[in-house]
């Protein structure tokens, strides 16, 4: 309502609002979902966390959820 150029304090739009039965848009807090496992078999590093080259087609890194 501000935006639109009325003035009105937000707990008589929050009042309104329930009155009317309207609910606002809420923003989800980001849950972690998923418990790494500490006794799965890790991946290699076989490029040592370097993933610069000095030429194109040196180094190539991918991954293969089959080995997971």
């Amino acid at each position: 309502m501000n935006h639109e150029g009325f003035r009105i304090a937000r707990y008589t739009i929050a009042r309104l609002m329930k009155l009317l039965g309207i609910l606002g848009v809420r923003r989800s807090r980001h849950f972690i979902n998923t418990i790494p496992d500490d006794n799965a078999a890790k991946l290699l590093d076989l490029v040592n966390r370097e993933f610069t080259a000095q030429r194109p087609n040196q180094l190539w890194v991918a991954y293969d959820d089959a080995l997971t």
